[in-house]
């Protein structure tokens, strides 16, 4: 399938999220995703974000969005210390941490996601959302 890309090396700098999630909704917006899909996407942007700049070992990450006719796939890579994807445990929700939602967030928000990680060589969240998919 043919798609368009838009790429962006981001500084690990928190005030730049912005940025990002204006991006987003730009794109997004022009695809046709509601309202309610863009600011879903907009929390998922932010949490790999967040993840991103809170793990890399580097000055930056990347951010890529796959622009398909009906759907938008967002890539957030860094190259930080990365971890064992199956050794995260779902959040007890009964009793929140401060920390450890995201990945949570990300999962019940969108409809497809992947993460690759391993110790030491960074971690891609890719995530996917589909147009005019109700939940």
């Amino acid at each position: 399938m043919v798609y368009d890309l838009i790429s962006m090396n981001m500084s690990v700098n928190p005030d730049f999220i912005s940025v990002i999630r204006l991006t987003l909704s730009g794109i997004a917006g022009k695809i046709g995703f509601s309202l309610d899909d863009i600011e879903d996407m907009k929390v998922c942007i932010s949490e790999a974000c967040t993840n991103a700049i809170k793990h890399s070992n580097r000055d930056e990450f990347q951010v890529k969005f796959y622009i398909y006719p009906d759907k938008l796939t967002i890539e957030v890579s860094d190259d930080g210390i990365g971890y064992d994807v199956d050794s995260l445990e779902s959040p007890d929700l009964k009793n929140p941490k401060t920390s450890g939602l995201g990945i949570f967030i990300i999962k019940t928000l969108m409809d497809e996601v992947d993460i690759r990680s391993c110790d030491n060589c960074g971690t891609v969240i890719k995530m996917t959302k589909l147009v005019g998919v109700e939940e």
